[in-house]
């Protein structure tokens, strides 16, 4: 999050109004309802986390152990598993929608 100069952005009697009740002081305005963003929509964490958990996966896939996995990517064995199911979990669903449906 960025701060703005609200005397630049604001009408001078609306910077006035808000003086009156904030006076200095910091404030959070939030988005609007429908132009909220995701999380990790601004950053680049969520495709760097989606990429680790694929190279998990394809790990386990491989054959090596959940415990190895866990301790080279700095994770508990449990976080680890949960990451391998829900890998899983989306192929099964890639492979459903691939599949033409029977007439």
């Amino acid at each position: 999050m960025s701060y703005k100069k609200a005397a630049r952005i604001l009408p001078p009697e609306l910077l006035r109004e808000v003086q009156a009740y904030i006076n200095g002081e910091s404030i959070y305005i939030p988005r609007l309802e429908g132009k909220r963003r995701g999380w990790g929509e601004t950053t680049a964490t969520r495709r760097e986390l989606t990429a680790r958990n694929e190279r998990i996966f394809a790990e386990y896939a491989g054959g090596e152990k959940p415990k190895a996995l866990a301790g080279r990517y700095y994770l508990s064995v449990k976080s680890v598993q949960r990451i391998i199911r829900r890998q899983k979990a989306g192929q099964e669903q890639k492979q459903t929608a691939e599949k033409p449906a029977d007439i």
